[in-house]
């Protein structure tokens, strides 16, 4: 089914109750895993209803089409990407070497990757079925990241401008994110060269402005 506009694809109604968050928990599980296994196209929210064990009129109370499941999935990731990041922002990780922070960004990173391989899969699925939708959903992922950098590199280097911190922090995450959905379509051993490549890459960026 041909998806025309972001409007379409939003979630009907949020769960309230520890049961129906189950339910659409479930919901989205199973989703992720027939389209990893079949593909977006081949999947029917029948097909999901079926294999979640629920009627697919209560997957109807939540999502009115499987784009809508999409969508949900692909904010899903982006939150966890978010609260990855604020995670690895602890007070220890101001006193670390910068080369050791930049190794374990990249490195817990490239995990979550690894350990979601219906990641990319989703969001290869969402630019071709909604293309305004994943761009408005980075955006919103982006703020809070940079801020978070931004914030930290302050605390790191308190002498730094303001204004240096968020234009730093932003070609920081934009670098990142590229080069990291870039090795998500290659080969296992591409992938861990362009991994190595922006460890380099940011490192460098970072020490013009961090010097230890």
């Amino acid at each position: 089914m041909a998806i025309n506009s972001q409007k379409n694809a939003r979630m009907r109604r949020k769960p309230q109750q520890a049961r129906s968050q189950e339910r659409v928990d479930r919901i989205l599980h199973v989703a992720e895993q027939m389209f990893i296994e079949s593909g977006y196209q081949d999947t029917t929210t029948r097909a999901i209803a079926s294999r979640a064990e629920i009627p697919v009129g209560s997957l109807y109370q939540f999502f009115p089409d499987k784009a809508a499941i999409l969508k949900a999935l692909a904010a899903k990731y982006i939150e966890q990407e978010r609260q990855i990041f604020a995670d690895l922002h602890t007070e220890e990780a101001i006193a670390l070497p910068l080369s050791v922070y930049v190794e374990r960004v990249l490195d817990t990173y490239d995990r979550f990757y690894s350990n979601n391989p219906g990641y990319r899969i989703v969001f290869e699925q969402l630019l071709k079925a909604m293309p305004e939708v994943p761009l408005s959903m980075y955006e919103e992922m982006e703020i809070p990241l940079t801020a978070e950098l931004q914030k930290f590199l302050a605390r790191r280097k308190p002498s730094l401008d303001p204004a240096q911190c968020e234009l730093i922090a932003t070609i920081s995450v934009e670098v990142v994110g590229t080069l990291q959905w870039l090795s998500l379509h290659r080969n296992e051993a591409f992938r861990s060269k362009v991994i190595g490549e922006t460890k380099k890459l940011i490192l460098s960026y970072l020490k013009l402005y961090l010097d230890e």
